[in-house]
């Protein structure tokens, strides 16, 4: 067994092959590199399609080096940025369900998100367009309404409140671990603290893996570096930008009450954006802000994980302006990495003239809700070369930019 140290994650890759499928086995064997928020999706949706699936990683399923920690994440049909998701989170939506029925774990609760910001805000107006558009459920809420519902928040004048009944929060670390069991569950085969030193594409067809125990041949490999991408693919065409996010948790003053209404929460427009999860104990909420306030990580195998008390001052604002049922004072505090492309789209497929290499990767920040649903597609592009889902707007076929 591999220590784990500060190396990254996979450290190479060559990615200059002919396009090629002639391989004609009729149960292909695909490598799956990193097995955290989609790796472990891709694995599972792999094995249960039939696939011989093998997956690596520097350390384990549900580790706490990456974008996948933190207790909770928000679940949401609501888009605040793009309604093209909206298909993808439906997709996403049915296989969460069906992973907690066949693990029989909560994974995911719907207890609602709420968005608030200035009725004039850009990303207000595109939620309002979006539930619009897609004929989701929603219920609009005024600023008056919005106080005697939910005295727990402090809403300014002018701001408006859309209420996503199909929202809430999922839990990461442990789906990571479901997902990661349930593929072993069928088959697949995990390689716990095995680095994974280069990926390569074979001519004509085809993946090799090479680890410090030896190379292994697949027919197809998806490739989920989180925000190791940059060491993976020194050479990717487009640049992954990586950020170092916290998390912090705040006390409320008092007990929640019976009956009282704790939804996820999303706040847009003022000097810093922020979002809040109820602990799934009920007992605190974790808070995160925008990424236009996550400082910039030079070297993901080096993040800074202690939060120095200046960097908690925006935190203290927040609750002291807009959440007064919280104690300022956060009794915990974390910080993870997460991976940005310029435009915040994804990067989805294969790599450049390598229609064997399936890319998942600069979700920026917006990859857990639908984890799922990237590990299905990533299923369909390994074994299928295509998929029927809509991604003609986060693929890297024909793109150019990040």
């Amino acid at each position: 067994m591999n220590r784990p140290d500060h190396h990254p994650e996979h450290q190479s890759t060559r990615h200059t092959c002919t396009s090629g499928k002639e391989n004609h086995m009729a149960r292909k064997r695909v490598a799956v590199v990193g097995t955290g928020t989609v790796g472990s999706q891709a694995a599972w949706r792999l094995a249960a399609r039939g696939a011989e699936v093998v997956a690596y990683d520097r350390f384990a399923p549900g580790h706490d080096r990456s974008a996948a920690g933190g207790e909770t994440r928000v679940f949401r049909s609501v888009q605040t940025d793009d309604g093209r998701y909206v298909p993808l989170v439906r997709h996403a939506d049915a296989l969460w369900k069906q992973l907690q029925a066949e693990t029989g774990r909560e994974l995911r609760r719907l207890t609602g998100c709420l968005f608030m910001g200035p009725a004039d805000d850009s990303e207000m107006r595109t939620v309002l367009d979006v539930v619009a558009e897609h004929g989701l459920d929603h219920e609009v809420i005024d600023a008056e309404a919005l106080a005697k519902r939910f005295p727990q928040f402090r809403a300014d004048d002018g701001d408006l409140a859309v209420l996503d009944p199909h929202a809430g929060f999922v839990r990461p670390e442990l789906t990571v671990q479901t997902a990661a069991r349930r593929a072993e569950e069928l088959g697949a085969r995990i390689r716990r603290y095995t680095p994974v030193r280069e990926v390569s594409p074979v001519t004509g067809g085809g993946v090799e893996i090479r680890t410090d125990s030896g190379t292994e041949r697949f027919d197809a490999a998806v490739v989920t570096p989180g925000p190791w991408v940059g060491d993976l693919l020194p050479d990717l065409p487009w640049e992954v930008a990586v950020h170092r996010a916290i998390s912090a948790w705040f006390l409320p003053h008092e007990d929640q009450r019976a009956g009282e209404e704790r939804p996820a929460f999303i706040r847009r427009g003022g000097p810093v954006p922020f979002y809040g999860i109820p602990s799934p104990d009920g007992l605190s909420v974790k808070l995160g802000v925008s990424q236009a306030h996550h400082r910039p990580v030079d070297d993901p195998n080096r993040l800074e994980r202690t939060v120095a008390p200046e960097e908690l001052e925006m935190f203290g604002e927040i609750v002291r302006r807009h959440l007064p049922g919280l104690n300022p004072d956060p009794v915990r505090v974390c910080a993870y990495m997460e991976g940005y492309t310029g435009s915040t789209r994804p990067l989805v497929g294969p790599l450049p003239g390598c229609d064997d290499i399936i890319l998942l990767a600069g979700f920026s920040g917006q990859g857990f809700k639908v984890s799922p649903a990237m590990g299905d597609i990533a299923a369909d592009l390994a074994l299928e070369g295509r998929t029927s889902q809509p991604i003609d707007f986060i693929s890297t076929l024909g793109r150019t930019t990040a």
